[in-house]
């Protein structure tokens, strides 16, 4: 098996939970351990089962996961990050511009663990052939590899969002909603036009 791909595939596919993860740092008035644990628990454990649905699923899946990932995760996550400007707006009109969030709700972070593991979901039906994965204890230990390297790369980017946070407090609510809303298109417009 070619851990190197994997590797390399793990680090493309939690981009977008890096920068969901720096978000959530800057947005969270004060980070802990337990707090970074939890977000990265639940990105690498999303980038681990997507994959894995997506093998289950296989080639016969591949069309339908293809027509509705992108769909899904612009969805998802412009409704979460406008939702953010509005709540920021709102706390700004009642004097409260520079509050920031205690924790992240439950339901706000399984939904942000679903949007920016969509991709995975596809990459499963192609991980087997890709890194040479040809049997499913290989394919285990290729899911658990992108997981365990997605839970690194956001448990270190909550703690760079910590920092950013205490540099732009008032706005960084804002600006996580803009974000979001960002990575929903970016994924969008990637495989609309530049999916091969």
């Amino acid at each position: 098996m070619d851990y190197f791909s994997v590797a390399g595939i793990a680090v493309g596919l939690s981009m977008d939970a890096l920068a969901v993860s720096i978000t959530n740092g800057a947005l969270t008035k004060r980070v802990t351990p337990r707090f970074a644990l939890k977000i990265a628990f639940f990105f690498g454990l999303f980038q681990s089962v997507m994959p894995t649905i997506g093998w289950l699923i296989g080639k016969a899946g591949e069309s339908f996961i293809s027509a509705v990932d992108h769909w899904v995760a612009l969805i998802l996550l412009s409704y979460i990050g406008i939702n953010m400007i509005v709540e920021s707006r709102k706390k700004k009109g009642a004097g409260l511009e520079c509050v920031r969030q205690d924790d992240i709700p439950m339901k706000t972070l399984l939904t942000l663990s679903v949007a920016t593991s969509i991709d995975a979901l596809a990459t499963g039906v192609i991980l087997p052939s890709a890194v040479g994965a040809s049997t499913p204890a290989l394919m285990a230990v290729s899911v658990l590899l992108i997981g365990l390297i997605t839970f690194i790369i956001c448990f270190a980017g909550v703690y760079v969002g910590k920092k950013f946070g205490t540099l732009c407090a008032g706005r960084a609510e804002i600006l996580g909603g803009i974000v979001l809303i960002v990575i929903g298109l970016k994924i969008f417009i990637e495989h609309m036009f530049f999916h091969g």
